[in-house]
């Protein structure tokens, strides 16, 4: 992943834990990701922020910058509209209102340290998602995470203004913002009135490029470990998300409880990665498939682990060609013999025996 454009590989995993995950695939969603580290020896910004729409990247920010950087083709030419401005505002507040959350939430956990030289702080991750889904159906749903170091922490409810705490470390936080009802009202007007909003208008800046469908190329691998021999089937670089990978043992599906299954992770720009990984028993190895259905296609790939020639067959190869080689060049030096003998003896010509 271009590391300009956002957060290193395993924050970002985490951060993708968090988002929805195998949405239909005629809905469309908005949704940003932040992210801060409290200090700098984790090797991030304090606040990073990046917003995708149809989980394809098109905005970054960092607190560092403060400044919106374009990151889709279809918004390259946005940059002095309205909208844009408003995004830029809007990851500006996200920006001071994200800074101002951890360090409420470190203090709940006690997890600053106040020293005579000032205020210092252990290392921890705040990771918050956000965002909307429209539908079908025109219907729409919504979603306000906060995660700390890695874990579940708070989730925003709009129906009710209230947060719902993932475990007990995150009570003190929701009593303290519901008490003072800190931006709850806004938040709601964001997630079921503004968002949608944007999510619409970006999709009419986006036509005929968003949506796109790329296929995923699709390869089977053997591999071996101390617990055995396995299949391993990846599905890379593919748009949209949506896919479905599964073994199959003589054209038959296998039992699901077979299957070791991953999560579909981003690329970065905006294609996606899969993979399925089989344990298999040495020898059975032709037996399994791979099958992969995706939007790309017209129907659903199957693929089977091809296995390396072996070292006998190869050298039989290469001894056959190479006697092939040599007898061609015993043919051609021939003819060029012959031919010199007959430029030599001009227009003379052997007598024919009678």
């Amino acid at each position: 992943m271009d590391l300009s454009a956002g957060l290193s590989l395993l924050p970002l995993l985490l951060l993708w834990s968090m988002a929805p995950q195998a949405r239909p695939q005629r809905s469309h969603s908005l949704y940003y990701f932040f992210m801060g580290a409290s200090e700098p020896d984790l090797g991030l910004p304090l606040f990073e922020a990046l917003g995708y729409v149809d989980d394809q990247l098109f905005v970054s920010y960092n607190h560092e910058s403060r400044r919106a950087e374009p990151r889709a083709p279809w918004v390259l030419d946005q940059t002095s509209s309205q909208l844009w401005l408003q995004l830029s505002q809007s990851l500006k507040g996200w920006d001071y209102m994200f800074i101002v959350d951890f360090w409420t939430i470190m203090d709940n956990y006690n997890h600053s340290k106040v020293t005579k030289v000032g205020v210092v702080s252990e290392s921890h991750i705040l990771q918050v998602i956000l965002g909307c889904e429209v539908h079908e159906d025109n219907t729409t749903s919504s979603f306000w995470k906060y995660g700390y170091d890695g874990q579940d922490h708070l989730e925003f409810c709009p129906k009710t203004l209230e947060w719902r705490a993932a475990e007990p470390g995150a009570w003190a936080t929701k009593v303290e913002w519901e008490e003072h009802n800190l931006g709850a009202r806004k938040n709601k007007d964001f997630l079921e009135k503004d968002c949608p909003e944007q999510l619409k208008r970006f999709l009419e800046l986006g036509r005929g490029l968003l949506g796109q469908r790329v296929p995923p190329l699709v390869k089977v691998t053997h591999h071996w470990t101390s617990a055995g021999a396995f299949l391993r089937c990846r599905a890379l670089n593919f748009s949209p998300q949506n896919i479905t990978m599964r073994w199959l043992k003589d054209d038959q599906p296998l039992d699901a409880k077979a299957l070791t299954p991953e999560d579909v992770l981003p690329n970065g720009d905006g294609t996606y990665q899969s993979q399925v990984t089989l344990a298999v028993a040495p020898g059975d190895e032709t037996r399994f498939t791979c099958q992969v259905d995706h939007p790309g296609f017209d129907q659903p790939l199957t693929v089977t682990w091809e296995p390396l020639p072996s070292r006998a067959l190869i050298i039989g190869v290469v001894s056959g060609i190479a006697i092939g080689v040599l007898f061609l060049v015993g043919a051609l030096f021939l003819i060029l013999r012959k031919r010199k003998a007959s430029e030599t003896m001009g227009d003379y010509v052997l007598a024919e025996c009678e």
